[in-house]
């Protein structure tokens, strides 16, 4: 139930700001392609052939979508606000002097700084809860980090790679010298709709430190921190 109800609040107001013109697909005779391809040829996203049918994807015109009497259980606004409610909560700790800040990401900050009671609570929704006291910590990019806590257990995070691919604390802090990158295999499974299947294969994982959001700041070659861009009046990015 504790799972369920996180998920619930964590992704659930995602889908008020979701586009929900979803595309179909349907199965048609080739007998009947050509008259459906001169009806809709603007709206085919993709065909595959299935012997004598075809598999077609399309998108709905306007006028089918205008037609139809459809509930729209959507609101961009709702989501939008949370978000932006979300973001008011989280510059109380990204932008206090009195807080030394190394990460945060959507509902968390790591810091060695005190924070006031009133943030803190294990019981009352909204608030933080301390997770981990740890002794030694590396952060490389959004959700790319390890944690080496006060009891010795290793956490890392690494977006994009399966937690069964063991790295260490060595393995973080080497990608903080310049131009370092780490190379890792894993099996991933991947879909196939014309041959109806689903094929498992490896795949090489690159991890490196990259300035695709806050420019990365160097000294003797060493990762040491990042800072924001800026978007000048030209619209240069410095």
């Amino acid at each position: 139930m504790n799972h369920i109800s996180k998920i619930l609040l964590n992704s659930l107001y995602g889908r008020f700001g979701m586009d929900d013109n979803f595309s179909e697909v349907n199965i048609i005779h080739k007998d009947y392609y050509a008259d459906f391809e001169n009806k809709f040829f603007d709206n085919i996203l993709n065909s595959q052939d299935l012997g004598d049918y075809k598999l077609i994807k399309f998108s709905k015109s306007e006028n089918q979508i205008e037609n139809e009497e459809i509930t729209h259980n959507v609101s961009i606004a709702i989501a939008s606000a949370i978000t932006s409610y979300a973001r008011i909560h989280m510059t109380k700790f990204k932008n206090n002097p009195k807080i030394n800040l190394y990460y945060s990401d959507t509902d968390s900050v790591y810091t060695d700084s005190d924070l006031d009671e009133s943030f803190i609570s294990k019981t009352i929704l909204g608030k933080l809860k301390l997770e981990n006291i740890c002794k030694k910590a590396v952060f490389l990019a959004p959700k790319v980090y390890c944690l080496l806590t006060e009891s010795d257990e290793l956490i890392y995070k690494v977006k994009g790679l399966k937690h069964e691919i063991e790295l260490t604390m060595n393995d973080f802090e080497s990608l903080l010298n310049k131009d370092v990158y780490l190379e890792k295999n894993q099996s991933k499974w991947f879909r196939n709709l014309s041959e109806g299947q689903i094929n498992i294969l490896e795949q090489i994982y690159t991890l490196k430190v990259t300035e695709n959001k806050r420019k990365l700041i160097y000294k003797n070659s060493k990762l040491i921190g990042t800072k924001a861009y800026k978007i000048d009046k030209t619209k240069d990015i410095s």
